[in-house]
């Protein structure tokens, strides 16, 4: 028997076309979020092309991150007026259309200003099918596999694109890495079909369900809101600093490299095992473990660690990080409908930008890491008590019929 505060949105019974579209949504959110991602992920990249092109100075080029960062968030907030509204084969077409062409139209501008207002559109139009991924999970039948697909397609794209790409493009303008991302864009338009069938509009019958059961579970809602945005700040803020700890510590820039290459594999790998997993009773006992083992690991960079105390605290934060991460969107998802997972997002940009800048400005502020380490453990323990409200303070969940 189903509880108020049961969650309304991955029960589908058969005959829903979301419960039979499920396998289509998967392969959407794995081809959408490897591609579209890489607004963000090129950035280590094409910093250098882009200094060179351009004749910009290094606060520059931090705001055209930024920037593209900023947008890829705030697209959150247009969202709301039309996420439920328009249909998703009109908007993803026309969001993709847009982003593919300010990829295009990116290579060919001059000046900085004008490429700073094409980035920002293009980032915009980037985060808006971005809110629709994050949506479509909790709408599959198996919602953690879907978010795990989320995570594992960025992850796999994050990596090919820093192992092929300075070797691609060496030496080539920077409009050439755009007209690449522009082609890759626009391919995106071949998986548009697959959304046929799918909606975001609550189905008949469960409008009244869906708001009773949010209303009863506003805290625990708000709780896991702040997880995210706490856990976001942990894991930007110190992974933006990573080599520069390292360096620090004086270990040598070629093993750095070396190690942050198996951290991001490590990374790939527990993301598959999480997707593979897919939902579990034991969700919230694997979000408490996952933030413990990312605090343990921020622990273990103070002090000024050896290339091998180095290696340990990088791979641990890196598993740590993406086999979470699912589970974490997974169980906000649980508490409410597709605006629940657009506010996510702005969580998600939010933490994403604010990490590093306040990072480095602790970083100078007292002329090392000790106190941004400090903090980032303080944003993981809190993230993991939020964690404990988001899932009721169970670890376990109860079986079905129990």
């Amino acid at each position: 028997m189903t509880t108020p505060s049961a969650p309304p949105t991955t029960e589908f019974a058969a005959g829903d076309p979301l419960h039979e579209l499920s396998g289509r949504i998967y392969l959407f959110i794995g081809v959408f979020s490897a591609v579209l991602y890489t607004v963000l992920l090129v950035a280590p990249v094409i910093a250098g092309p882009l200094i060179d092109k351009y004749q910009i100075d290094p606060a520059q080029t931090g705001l055209l991150f930024s920037a593209e960062l900023g947008a890829f968030s705030l697209a959150t907030v247009p969202a709301f007026l039309w996420l439920t509204r328009v249909r998703l084969t009109v908007s993803v077409t026309v969001c993709t259309v847009v982003a593919a062409a300010g990829q295009l139209v990116s290579g060919f501008v001059d000046d900085f200003g004008v490429l700073l207002a094409v980035r920002v559109v293009t980032s915009l139009a980037a985060g808006s099918i971005t809110v629709v991924l994050l949506s479509l999970s909790p709408r599959t039948r198996n919602p953690g596999r879907a978010f795990g697909i989320f995570v594992v397609a960025q992850l796999a794209m994050g990596a090919l694109i820093l192992a092929l790409f300075p070797v691609l493009y060496a030496g080539a303008d920077v409009a050439a890495i755009y007209w690449t991302l522009a082609a890759l864009t626009a391919l995106c338009l071949v998986f548009v079909p697959l959304l046929r069938g799918v909606s975001l509009r609550p189905a008949p019958g469960r409008t009244a369900e869906v708001a009773r059961v949010a209303t009863g579970t506003a805290g625990r809602f708000a709780a896991g809101l702040v997880a995210i945005l706490l856990f976001y700040l942990a894991l930007s803020g110190v992974w933006s600093f990573m080599g520069q700890i390292s360096a620090a510590a004086g270990n040598a820039e070629g093993p750095t490299s070396v190690v942050l290459s198996v951290a991001t594999a490590a990374g790939i790998v527990s993301a598959l095992v999480a997707t593979a997993l897919g939902e579990s009773r034991y969700r919230a006992l694997f979000q408490v473990l996952g933030l413990a083992g990312m605090a343990v690991s921020v622990l273990l960079l103070l002090g000024a660690p050896a290339l091998l105390r180095f290696a340990v605290a990088a791979v641990l934060f890196k598993f740590a990080w993406t086999f979470v991460l699912p589970y974490l969107l997974s169980s906000v998802s649980k508490l409410g409908g597709p605006q629940a997972m657009n506010t996510t997002n702005l969580m998600i940009g939010g933490g994403f930008a604010l990490g590093p800048i306040l990072g480095g400005w602790m970083t100078q502020a007292t002329g090392g890491f000790g106190l941004m380490l400090v903090v980032s453990v303080g944003c993981l323990l809190a993230a993991l008590v939020c964690a404990l409200v988001l899932n009721g303070g169970r670890l376990v969940e109860h079986a079905p019929g129990t």
